[in-house]
């Protein structure tokens, strides 16, 4: 069905610049028709680079030089071109936005079949069909700017599913879904695959949520290294880039390696389970009993932030409704909830770029007055506030990476520090990409750019969406600890994530969406523990407070399987 031999690729090389490694190196591999395969690797190993391959953008829309041979569903993707391969291949991209070309969700649904000009009863009937496959039947009227960053990426896989392709391709399509969304989409993607016979191509870091699903698992490890096709056990074993389960396995030596929690439950001792359970439900019975938490925080006079009673529209939209909490200097706050829930419209009204339709959002300035954000000009709130918005590449506009954090140092009048500038970014794995295009990186490396742009500025409230988007477990590791050193500094920083591992990882608390309303907003192990949704893998197993993190589990080896 697919086949590479020999491929190497390279990127067109920057004027005056060192010629860049191969994204692709020397890489051979066969996958069969019916397949689902995982593309896994470090961020910049070429994996989106290895999906583009597929239906020929790689190399004509993106240049560069390509060597070898490329084979999908018998025909040559390099000759052929992206026209010449749109019947056959589907794609998704990691930024869904980039590939609507409609304003409405129905109209974007059909424009695609109306070019292949099919007839309309069919078209209804592909409509209807991706619309229950993906349950998003209750977005088909709705304007694509009023859709959530989750609710775009599923609007665009189900677009792609109406052309009915050979080969359905899919960068990272997890990457801004909330749990409960990206684990529907993941068991309509395997359905369509089982059912339909689909051959899926995806690639994705956030492998705990998809690893069980797929057949086999294509590893790519970058520049030099050497590709491993194989079951997803015999990779994870080999690999270092592991979900939790796996990793803790691999400290305590479990074998066969578990992949999910029902694999991994095995291993705890008989009663067990039972027994964490009994401890969670009595810790959380006495935590509500005295009413100390789980209750919408309350606004105090030392916050860096204060958001009181807060409402927002999108032309009539309810986005959110009587939002009530604060953030204080030297904590981590993980915003979560499902896709829609109001996360991103409640950082941009932190940052000023929306004003509150009811409700006031009032900043904290060392020494002076609070701002209100309704009447505050943005030049005055961006001193006291940063933001890396979902797309970071709305934030990159210079040519080369250093120039990035030098325009934000000039633009907040600090002074020049380029050795400074260089240490941010090898902290955040960067190194080696000071002098890049910023434009040319992958995802996970714009996000990281934009992120140390921010960073420069030392702002006092640090507003992230979705800053795991495009990272690797090592690169998460690295953000995590950059953002407790922001704590450490005094700064306050609020993170709105669907990654529960990184809220199990760093956050101080937890403030749960619903519905545009704040549901939960307690310390991180009350909110997460026993969730059915937002708990992290290692509590999925002991379903105990005390358990978070595979460190958790580690460290209280002599009571634990």
């Amino acid at each position: 069905m697919i086949s590479f031999q020999r491929v190497t690729y390279r990127y067109p090389q920057p004027a005056g610049s060192q010629p860049l490694a191969p994204a692709l190196d020397e890489l051979s591999v066969q996958i069969d028709e019916g397949e689902l395969i995982l593309v896994i690797g470090p961020s910049g190993a070429g994996k989106s680079t290895f999906l583009r391959c597929l239906n020929g953008l790689t190399p004509h829309f993106y240049g560069g030089v390509l060597s070898g041979q490329v084979q999908v569903a018998g025909r040559d993707p390099v000759a052929l071109g992206p026209q010449g391969m749109a019947h056959a291949v589907g794609m998704v991209f990691q930024d869904p936005e980039t590939q609507f070309v409609t304003d409405q969700v129905e109209d974007e649904l059909v424009f695609g079949m109306e070019n292949q000009a099919l007839p309309p009863a069919l078209m209804r009937k592909r409509v209807e069909e991706v619309l229950d496959q993906l349950t998003i039947a209750h977005l088909r009227g709705r304007r694509m700017n009023t859709l959530s960053g989750g609710e775009k990426q599923r609007v665009a896989i189900a677009s792609v599913l109406t052309m009915n392709p050979d080969v359905l391709v899919l960068d990272e399509p997890t990457s801004q879904l909330d749990p409960q969304s990206a684990e529907e989409v993941l068991v309509a993607i395997r359905r369509l695959n089982e059912d339909l016979g689909l051959t899926v191509i995806l690639a994705e870091h956030r492998l705990e949520r998809v690893v069980q699903f797929v057949d086999r698992v294509l590893y790519l490890p970058g520049p030099g290294g050497q590709a491993l096709l194989d079951d997803p056990r015999t990779v994870m074993a080999a690999v270092e880039l592991n979900p939790p389960l796996a990793s803790l396995g691999k400290a305590k030596g479990w074998q066969p390696l578990p992949l999910t929690v029902k694999q991994a439950r095995r291993f705890l001792p008989r009663g067990r389970r039972s027994q964490a359970m009994e401890r969670s439900a009595a810790a959380e019975s006495a935590t509500l009993a005295t009413g100390d938490a789980l209750r919408p925080g309350q606004p105090a006079a030392s916050a860096l932030a204060t958001v009181d009673n807060v409402s927002f529209d999108y032309r009539g939209h309810p986005a959110l409704r009587g939002v009530s909490f604060s953030l204080q200097p030297g904590e981590v706050v993980a915003l979560m909830g499902r896709n829609g829930s109001g996360k991103s419209t409640l950082l941009k009204l932190l940052a000023g770029l929306h004003k509150p339709g009811r409700g006031s959002v009032r900043l904290a300035q060392a020494g002076q007055e609070s701002l209100d954000t309704r009447s505050a000009p943005l030049e005055a709130i961006v001193r006291v506030v940063g933001y890396v918005p979902q797309n970071p590449g709305a934030l990159l506009f210079k040519d080369t990476v250093l120039e990035e954090l030098a325009f934000t140092r000039q633009g907040h009048k600090l002074p020049p520090d380029p050795a400074a500038d260089r240490a941010l970014l090898a902290r955040l794995g960067l190194a080696g990409q000071a002098e890049r295009y910023p434009r040319d990186l992958s995802s996970g490396q714009r996000q990281r750019v934009a992120l140390a742009a921010i960073l420069v500025a030392q702002p006092a409230l640090l507003l992230l969406d979705e800053p795991t988007r495009g990272l690797d477990y090592a690169q998460k590791e690295a953000l995590s600890a950059i953002l407790l050193e922001q704590r450490r500094q005094g700064r306050a920083v609020l993170l709105a994530t669907h990654d529960v591992e990184l809220a199990a990882r760093c956050a101080d608390r937890v403030v749960l969406l619903g519905d545009g309303q704040v549901v939960v907003d307690g310390p991180t192990r009350q909110v997460m523990t026993g969730s059915l949704i937002f708990a992290s893998q290692v509590n999925k197993l002991y379903r105990d407070p005390r358990f978070l993190v595979v460190e958790d589990a580690v460290a209280a080896a002599g009571s634990l399987a």
